[in-house]
């Protein structure tokens, strides 16, 4: 990737204490340079990799989780309204089309003045810098940095002291990035968004973009949308009708949609929770699927339901049946592995009884009754059998 510097800014942010004051942030103007000034700069080792790695990093729209390191905020705007409206846009506009040192330090200084206002803000390096990629465009792209001070650093000294402490030191580990535009796929940019990138829990680079917005994750949406078709089937179901009945579906519809973790329903068959599923998927073909089965959790697609995940009730109890080619192990090894698995139908009977496991008579000691331990084995289904004594049953 031809990554071509036009201007970088460096600051330094400071975060101090006033004696009876509270803290107070204040930063400090490096230095601004140009294309030829980086080239010869040890930021260019420094900083090099790291372009490209914020260029090719991806960031979904619609993230697979509530917080995600990388994601995508789109510029508001009110209705009606253009892109050149939103004050966010605007200063990185015209940063973007600085064309001189002077004048790309005077917007970077703006910049960083508003950063700086930003609650929880550390002390740090931060860097804004113009570049091409020559590769795609000829029109720069806008990347914000900011490196967190690295705490209790040293540096190897002489014989005598040894090591030095570094007062100020900053590495590219945990950098967050802001690159404007965003490049969704090489060679296509979309002007409306910007990428961001924060490795930490602390949200204050988003704090500092009061002007962008940000889509709800695949969770969330999904939720909502199941929601509605709840709501949906509801007024189908009941029309115009008013009763006692339908007032209490609802009022279970709503303390459903409020819980945390939530039981099995039965409220569709399995027609419609297919039909239900194939909506959903139609707009997203890898939204996850994921239940607690008493003890056991179970992930995978949401389009594996029906396919190769079943859920059924069998002597009435939930089963789970997934069906496959193979069967992996992975890691620790357990006698599991060795299983020469019966028939389906054999199982069923099992599925919801007391039956006990038979210890096979090889695992006895020599001379000892080979009976079936039939009352002091341990039971299936997670349930606890009281044993006469401490004898393990082999």
């Amino acid at each position: 990737m031809d990554l071509r510097m036009q201007f970088l800014s460096f600051f330094v942010i400071q975060s101090e204490t006033e004696k009876g004051a509270g803290s107070f942030k204040s930063f400090k103007h490096f230095q601004t340079m140009d294309g030829d000034e980086y080239e010869d700069s040890a930021l260019q080792q420094f900083l090099d990799e790291e372009f490209i790695k914020i260029v090719k990093r991806k960031a979904e729209r619609h993230p697979n989780t509530p917080n995600p390191p990388t994601k995508v905020g789109m510029f508001l705007v009110e209705p009606g309204y253009e892109l050149d409206s939103n004050p966010n846009y605007n200063l990185f506009q015209r940063i973007r089309e600085a064309d001189t040192k002077e004048r790309f330090h005077s917007l970077s200084d703006e910049l960083i003045r508003i950063y700086v206002d930003t609650s929880a803000v550390r002390g740090g390096a931060f860097i804004v810098a113009l570049s091409t990629l020559n590769t795609f465009f000829d029109e720069p792209f806008l990347f914000i940095l900011k490196c967190d001070f690295e705490p209790k650093i040293a540096r190897i000294a002489d014989e005598q002291s040894l090591i030095s402490q570094v007062e100020m030191a900053i590495s590219a580990r945990s950098i967050k990035s802001i690159q404007y535009p965003h490049m969704e796929q090489d060679g296509m940019l979309e002007r409306w968004e910007l990428k961001i990138h924060q490795a930490s829990h602390a949200r204050y680079f988003e704090d500092f973009l009061k002007y962008v917005s940000y889509e709800k994750p695949i969770p969330e949406v999904m939720s909502e949308q199941v929601v509605e078709m709840v709501h949906q089937f509801m007024e189908t179901k009941w029309q115009d009708t008013e009763s006692t009945e339908r007032a209490e579906q609802e009022n279970a519809i709503e303390v459903w949609a409020a819980s945390e973790k939530r039981e099995l329903q039965e409220w569709w068959n399995q027609e419609q929770v297919e039909e239900a599923n194939y909506n959903l998927i139609q707009q997203k073909e890898d939204l996850q699927m994921s239940f607690k089965l008493g003890s056991v959790t179970v992930k995978g697609l949401l389009s594996d339901f029906g396919l190769s995940v079943h859920l059924a009730k069998h002597n009435g109890r939930y089963v789970a049946v997934i069906e496959g080619d193979a069967i992996q192990f992975e890691k620790g090894m357990s006698p599991i592995e060795l299983l020469s698995p019966p028939e389906l139908e054999e199982l069923l009977p099992v599925i919801g009884t007391k039956s006990l496991k038979q210890v096979p008579d090889a695992m006895l000691e020599p001379g000892a009754d080979s009976q079936r331990y039939e009352d002091s084995a341990y039971a299936m289904e997670g349930s606890n059998v009281a044993r006469e004594d401490d004898t393990p049953p082999w």
